[in-house]
């Protein structure tokens, strides 16, 4: 909810509505999808044949959009990958990560195909880029090309399928790109070797409260639901009861006939009483907007429990350009009395539907006892959804009393919403202005809320720990922020739940510097034990990093080099397997009685193979392997061939 115009003693306890309620939603306009229209392009791989995905366009991954789909390869590499229509290749890559070995090309309607994870290239090609990489004495290289140079008609052999870089495993991830770089789907084109008559399949849904009136079954907090199939259409028995402003999400999977895999659906309407309040189409999803996924879904649920639920609603900062949708954004309201029927068709790109539908009967909001605490001491406990302060209190009152909330040198007191047997609920929207603590007959709960942070604009936090710069595209939404350092100088700033657009700059005071600044860094610590390398800079004893998402941080030392051990070894190829304790493997250099030779990295199987030059010069002489980690740490390995 935006934090702009609303003033302290807009307090949400009074029973005001959500901000992003009374908020007028710009309506944006979806990308045209244009299933089965002629298609300009050729399959590429095994054109002509019926072919098996295990991707799909819009695939909800952990932090972006899937932007292609992904043609399974006979479970091995070598398959021929075929140009998809005529053009030139404008670009290739060659990495490690990410879309390892990758070519673009670039075709006279505009359009942009794009084939990643590939073995190798077509030999031209090749050629090319192993000059290139032995000219810049580089493995990672990335080339540019103009028309003249690799022309190809629909149909060339341009490369041949592989599983590098982020691949889970051989298979072609084929896209579609447009002029400004916007992921159009490859199925808006209906390719006859896809054969899909399997609708969606729906999951789970739930329901979640978007202003501070709402219910869901007497209570502020969201509920997740399982319907039933019966014929096309999935169903609940009973009529729910809810009130106030709320938000429907969607758990769903895709399948295509022929393969086990689950994807993606393409795309979501839903109807209040038969008015059409939302709808998406994930098609057209701007390159650099991918990372918007985190607003798109429900992320701490994906986060927790690993289940992807899909929001037909558009959430405060999310400004992809994939909905229709009406002035509450999706989000509708429930009314005391009425009954709504809820209407969600699932879509596949092939025109499969599944259908939700559900009723649902107005409550009202008033207080209502739905339980009772049985207690012996009063105690306190919270939460925030968004931004709503949850406060729950096991009294020992036969009767609900009054919470007192302090803001600053104000005490407000707030009514009981509602009680259960977990104890008696107070709702709070902290945009009405952040409070220090609460208390309920001298027990006491203070809140750790540092600051309200708009979004929008570059803001500065500082206290005496850590320095905390949010750029104007960090945030999706008013953040509250919550920092600290315990004992153990672990740095947190909210936790790793709260997701950001573009990365705050971060400084940080450890109470205990390393007597080593060059080979110390920050490092993330993620769910488990791992810790992922930040690096950093220092000035003085602060150090100043880039968080892309927020967390517990914690500066580390690492003085260890990395381990190298010899693979094998023969005059036509050498490799070896190489590792590191820490911050990562950072550059590698390999040469042969003084001459460069080029070692390929294949991060998943920590392996350096080599690849000579000129095919018929053996490998002879002294080698040196020299390798490095992040932090500078140098291993040395020497042998002779």
């Amino acid at each position: 909810m935006k934090l702009s115009s609303v003033r302290l003693f807009l307090v949400a306890f009074l029973w005001g509505s959500s901000g992003a309620a009374l908020a007028q939603a710009t309506q944006a306009q979806p990308a045209p999808q244009a299933p089965f229209t002629a298609n300009p392009f050729t399959f590429p791989i095994k054109p002509g044949t019926q072919n098996f995905l295990s991707g799909s366009m819009g695939e909800i991954r952990p932090n972006h959009f899937h932007g292609g789909i992904d043609i399974k390869t006979e479970g091995k590499i070598g398959l021929p990958v075929y140009a998809a229509g005529d053009g030139y290749i404008s670009r290739v890559k060659i990495s490690s990560y990410g879309y390892g070995n990758l070519v673009y090309v670039t075709h006279p309607n505009g359009l942009v195909t794009t084939y990643a994870h590939l073995h190798h290239f077509a030999p031209s090609l090749a050629d090319h880029l192993l000059a290139l990489q032995y000219q810049k004495k580089a493995f990672d290289v990335e080339a540019h090309f103009h028309e003249a140079q690799f022309p190809v008609q629909k149909g060339d052999i341009i490369a041949y399928s592989g599983n590098t870089g982020g691949s889970g495993g051989p298979h072609l991830h084929f896209e579609v790109r447009d002029s400004k770089d916007n992921l159009l789907n490859p199925l808006r084109y209906g390719f006859a070797e896809i054969v899909d008559q399997v609708p969606p399949t729906i999951y789970n849904f739930a329901l979640t409260p978007q202003s501070i009136d709402a219910r869901v079954n007497g209570e502020f907090t969201r509920r997740e639901f399982t319907p039933v199939k019966q014929g096309a259409t999935y169903t609940i028995a009973d009529t729910l009861s809810a009130a106030g402003l709320l938000g429907l999400e969607i758990q769903a999977i895709d399948q295509y006939n022929g393969a086990a895999n689950t994807n993606g659906v393409q795309a979501m309407e839903l109807r209040i009483n038969g008015e059409t309040i939302y709808r998406h189409n994930i098609d057209g999803v701007p390159f650099d907007k991918q990372r918007q996924i985190s607003v798109h879904i429900n992320f701490p649920v994906l986060k927790l429990k690993n289940r992807a639920f899909q929001r037909l609603y558009v959430a405060d900062g999310n400004t992809l350009p994939i909905y229709e949708i009406d002035h509450n954004r999706g989000r509708f309201r429930v009314q005391e009395g009425q009954v709504y029927e809820v209407v969600a068709d699932l879509s596949d790109s092939y025109k499969n539907v599944s259908q939700l539908r559900f009723y649902i009967k107005g409550e009202s909001s008033a207080y209502k006892a739905l339980g009772a605490p049985k207690v012996t001491k009063p105690k306190i406990g919270h939460e925030v959804m968004e931004s709503f302060l949850k406060i729950t209190v096991a009294d020992t009152a036969q009767k609900a009393r009054n919470l007192d909330l302090y803001i600053g040198n104000y005490k407000y007191a707030v009514i009981p919403s509602y009680t259960t047997n977990a104890g008696s609920v107070y709702l709070y929207n902290l945009i009405g202005g952040l409070p220090d603590s609460a208390e309920v007959t001298g027990t006491r709960v203070r809140f750790p809320f540092n600051h309200l942070v708009p979004p929008g604009t570059e803001f500065l936090f500082s206290n005496r720990f850590m320095d905390i710069t949010f750029r104007e595209n960090s945030l999706y939404d008013t953040l509250i922020l919550q920092t600290d350092r315990n004992a153990q100088d672990v740095f947190s700033i909210n936790n790793p739940l709260t997701t950001l657009f573009q990365p705050a700059k971060v400084t940080i005071r450890p109470a205990k510097v390393p007597l080593d600044k060059s080979k110390a860094a920050v490092y993330a610590l993620g769910w488990g034990k791992g810790a992922g390398f930040l690096g950093g800079t220092w000035d003085g004893d602060a150090i100043t990093f880039s968080a892309r998402d927020l967390g517990k941080f914690k500066v580390l030392s690492d003085t260890v080099a990395p381990t190298i051990k010899l693979a094998s070894k023969s005059a036509n190829q050498i490799s070896f397997r190489i590792w590191d304790n820490l911050s990562g493997i950072a550059s590698w250099s390999c040469e042969v009685n003084g001459q460069w030779l080029l070692l390929k990295w294949e991060h998943k199987t920590s392996t350096l193979t080599s690849e000579k030059l000129d095919k018929t010069v053996p490998l002879a002489g002294e080698v040196v392997l020299r390798v490095k980690d992040a932090m500078g740490n140098e291993a040395v390995y020497t042998t002779r061939i």
